[in-house]
C-alpha cells in the first residue's frame, strides 16, 4: 500500500519551493531551470506548483524576496557587531562573501536577472536590494569620514560602489573558476586593498 504523503501548508512549500531553486541554480544555470525541473526535483505535479504560484515569474520574485531579505538581515546584523565604521565595513564585507559562498544560487540568480532587457517586478526587487544595501554603506562610510577614520576628500558614492564591486568581482571570478569556496579565502585581502584606499586619498 502506498504510503500517504504529509500535506504541507501553502506557506511551507513555497519556502521549499524557493530553496529547491536556489539549489538548482547553485549547479546550473537560472535560465535552463523550468517549472517542469523544478516539479520533478520536488516530486511534484506542474499543476500542484502552480497552486502555490500562479506563474513562473511569481517563483522567481519569492526567491529575489527571499535573497533580499536574508542578505539585508546578515548585512544588518554585521554592521551591529562594532561601534568602528571601518569593522562594521569588514564585517559587512565578509558576511556578503559568507552569504554568497553559503548559497551560490543566489548571485548566479541575480546575475542572470540584471543581464535581461528590460524591466520586470523580479529586476525592481533586486534593484531595491542593491539600493537599500548601498543606503547602509553610505552611512557607514560618512559616520567613518566623521570619525576620521577614513581620508577627508574621499567620494563616499565611489566608495560605495567599490565596495560592492569589489564583491562582485570576487563571486564572478569564483564562479569562472567554478568554486565560489575560493572567494572567502581571497576576501581578506581584497578588503585590505579597500581599506587602503579609504585610508589613503581620494576616490
Amino acid at each position: 500500500m502506498e504510503a500517504v504523503r504529509p500535506r504541507r501548508s501553502s506557506e511551507a512549500r513555497q519556502s521549499e519551493i524557493v530553496q529547491v531553486v536556489l539549489a538548482l541554480a547553485g549547479d546550473s544555470s537560472p535560465a535552463d531551470i523550468t517549472t517542469a525541473r523544478i516539479a520533478a526535483t520536488m516530486g511534484l505535479t506542474q499543476g500542484a506548483l502552480f497552486r502555490h504560484f500562479p506563474t513562473k515569474e511569481a517563483i522567481w520574485l519569492a526567491v529575489a524576496e527571499w535573497i533580499e531579505e536574508t542578505l539585508l538581515g546578515a548585512i544588518e546584523a554585521a554592521s551591529l557587531t562594532s561601534d568602528d565604521p571601518l569593522q562594521q565595513l569588514a564585517a559587512m564585507f565578509r558576511a556578503h562573501v559568507d552569504f554568497a559562498a553559503t548559497h551560490p544560487g543566489a548571485p548566479r540568480l541575480i546575475f542572470n536577472e540584471l543581464q535581461h532587457p528590460g524591466d520586470s517586478p523580479v529586476k525592481r526587487r533586486i534593484r531595491g536590494l542593491l539600493g537599500s544595501y548601498r543606503g547602509t554603506l553610505l552611512q557607514i562610510l560618512k559616520y567613518a569620514k566623521v570619525r576620521k577614520a577614513i581620508a577627508r576628500d574621499l567620494n563616499e558614492e565611489h566608495a560605495a560602489t567599490l565596495f560592492i564591486g569589489a564583491i562582485q568581482g570576487l563571486v564572478m571570478q569564483s564562479m569562472l573558476a567554478g568554486n565560489l569556496q575560493d572567494m572567502q579565502r581571497a576576501a581578506e585581502g581584497v578588503f585590505a586593498v579597500y581599506l587602503s584606499g579609504l585610508r589613503g586619498g581620494t576616490a
